[in-house]
């Protein structure tokens, strides 16, 4: 595709360097990682974190181009390098997974090559997947978009990002819940409330070892070990983090003869049989057991 500007403000297309199937792309965006990311009808992709927006296609060489709102600061090339996680190499580090001995993880790996795991907002993630509980990734975003209309600062025209800790704790609960949040809503709520008398403490957190980490954050209302880990391993890039969820305890009953393991059985079979990059691994196991469903 040749490089061009286009309308409503957006600049010209340039390369990112990375190379996807559209497949991959579509799971690194959309497939339970981020909820803040549309495929438009045109086939390219139109995603947003903090006060940035960006979309993103295929080329017809299989790299990924982006483009930028022409306005865009000089700092959002590299917000969007850090957001990618361009300068690392997802596939040399899922080659170190162990495939050679594993011919599950083998053929989840062939299924979705290069996917990645981009590195969000710490603090928008926990916000996330606050929502997330016994919720599909389309009810996610649709609360999570609510969210951020509803109480988020406009970035652009009709366009927000998703409000601060600071503001959701003004929130009142019964208001909360107009974004479809249910029980949800008192959780967030509470860990506003929580997160707002603590000042400095997602920054903390998210610095601290995953252990450390792990249990500060599930000293927040509603956090259990399955959102703590999603947090970490998505807004903190803890790869060594191993989320369970219905995806994965399917998985590794069907793949792994663990019928009946509890979650945290699991979590510790991931974390030692894949090694410190568990949650790459859980990533390859999540996407293909959902397309496995889909066929």
């Amino acid at each position: 595709m040749a490089s061009s500007s286009s309308p409503f403000g957006w600049g010209p297309w340039k390369d990112t360097g990375l190379n996807f199937s559209a497949t991959t792309l579509a799971e690194t965006l959309d497939g339970g990682q981020t909820f803040r990311w549309r495929c438009e009808p045109d086939a390219t992709w139109r995603g947003q974190w903090s006060s940035h927006q960006v979309r993103l296609r295929l080329s017809d060489t299989g790299l990924v181009d982006y483009s930028i709102p022409s306005d865009s600061p000089r700092t959002m090339v590299p917000a969007l390098s850090a957001y990618l996680r361009i300068d690392t190499d997802f596939t040399a580090l899922a080659d170190t997974l162990p495939w050679r001995s594993d011919p599950h993880i083998a053929n989840c790996i062939a299924a979705f090559p290069g996917l990645r795991i981009p590195r969000q907002p710490f603090g928008e993630t926990l916000l996330c997947f606050l929502c997330s509980a016994t919720k599909q990734i389309v009810q996610i975003k649709e609360m999570v978009a609510l969210l951020a209309k509803n109480h988020g600062a406009e970035i652009a025209t009709d366009i927000h990002a998703l409000p601060t800790w600071e503001t959701l704790a003004t929130i009142p609960v019964d208001v909360l819940r107009k974004c479809l949040l249910g029980f949800r809503a008192r959780y967030i709520s509470a860990s506003a409330q929580y997160i707002a008398e603590r000042p400095g403490w997602l920054d903390e957190t998210e610095q601290l070892p995953y252990p450390e980490a792990k249990q500060r954050l599930m000293e927040l209302p509603g956090v259990g070990a399955k959102v703590a880990d999603c947090v970490l391993l998505f807004g903190a890039g803890k790869l060594e983090a191993f989320p369970v969820d219905t995806w994965i305890l399917k998985a590794m009953a069907r793949r792994y003869d663990l019928n009946g393991w509890k979650p945290e059985q699991i979590t510790h079979f991931g974390r030692q049989h894949f090694g410190p990059l568990a949650g790459l691994a859980q990533q390859y196991l999540f996407a293909y057991e959902r397309a496995e469903a889909r066929r």
